[in-house]
């Protein structure tokens, strides 16, 4: 096995999006090729429904895909084709805008007010920029989640881990997205494939990746595998991590456990046009869509 190194780590940084929603972003309008084939991250947690309750409406979207994530509260969509649907807790939908779409997302707390999600931006590949848009909405309880013998927890949301398969599919940049919960001060390794770009979001606990760089955390001294482990070297709350070549990512987790998201996905190596929620491969075709909109011709009609 190749340990993956890190190559870079950072805290996701505020931001506001939609009609006055308040998230992190990890990552988003950046080098398009830096995590090739995805475009950005949203961590939308919020306690105050003041800062989401306005939520996201109606806006296009051409030639990506984007997955919503929900661990708390709702999230309530609807488009441009008559689509109507609702996530709650623990549900995913992978939306192909394909051709394009226009759609809106309102998220609603739960019974305290709380709300959390995320929401991931993936780009089509040049053959599939103007296919016709689809929805795989996929309820919590159809995501399987398989528990190891230290009590290590990974629900399977896309891709093939651990003898389970996630239920999303038919994905261009045939992805790997895993929810990976480890328990207080155990080290754990998790084979990924060594042609992807990988990428780790913290967004509970903490702990630290082999060979880290610039960690976040609070200092407390703990031994871990019988080798102390300083908890100031770890990262925390909303750290995005990115990892250099290789095809194992070893974690140890500090002495409350850590919950990350391990997302991967096979580079497309293509030119990338990008103008807000709309990415295409020139600036020719980035012009047409734009023209689209003025013109009212954005929705294509699907044969």
């Amino acid at each position: 096995m190749t340990f993956r190194p890190v190559k870079s780590e950072k805290l996701a940084q505020p931001t506001m999006e939609g009609a006055g929603v308040f998230l992190h972003r990890a990552f988003g309008f950046h080098d398009p090729k830096a995590l090739d084939p995805f475009l950005l991250f949203d961590d939308f947690r919020n306690d105050d429904p003041d800062f989401y309750r306005d939520g996201f409406p109606w806006h296009p979207h051409r030639g990506i895909e984007t997955i919503t994530y929900v661990l708390e509260g709702t999230v309530e969509h609807g488009d441009s084709l008559g689509n109507r649907g609702t996530l709650g807790p623990g549900s995913v939908q992978w939306m192909t805008a394909g051709s394009g779409i226009m759609h809106q997302e309102m998220p609603k707390g739960n019974k305290k007010g709380q709300m959390h999600g995320f929401q991931l931006w993936a780009n089509l590949p040049s053959s599939l920029k103007m296919t016709a848009p689809r929805y795989q909405d996929i309820s919590g309880n159809d995501i399987p989640e398989v528990i190891d013998d230290d009590g290590t927890r990974v629900r399977v949301i896309i891709g093939d881990f651990w003898g389970k398969r996630g239920p999303v599919d038919g994905i261009a940049a045939d992805p790997q997205y895993l929810d990976i919960s480890v328990p207080p001060n155990t080290t754990k390794s998790f084979k990924v494939d060594m042609y992807r770009h990988v990428f780790a979001y913290i967004f509970a606990g903490a702990g630290t990746f082999r060979d880290a760089s610039k960690p976040y955390g609070v200092r407390v001294e703990k031994e871990v595998n019988g080798e102390e482990l300083n908890i100031r070297d770890l990262s925390g709350n909303r750290t995005l991590v990115q990892f250099d070549t290789g095809d194992e990512v070893t974690v140890t987790s500090g002495p409350d456990g850590i919950r990350f998201l391990l997302v991967s996905g096979k580079p497309l190596e293509e030119p990338v046009a990008w103008h807000g929620p709309i990415v295409m491969n020139t600036q020719a075709e980035l012009r047409q869509a734009m023209m689209d909109l003025r013109n009212g011709t954005f929705i294509r009609a699907q044969h």
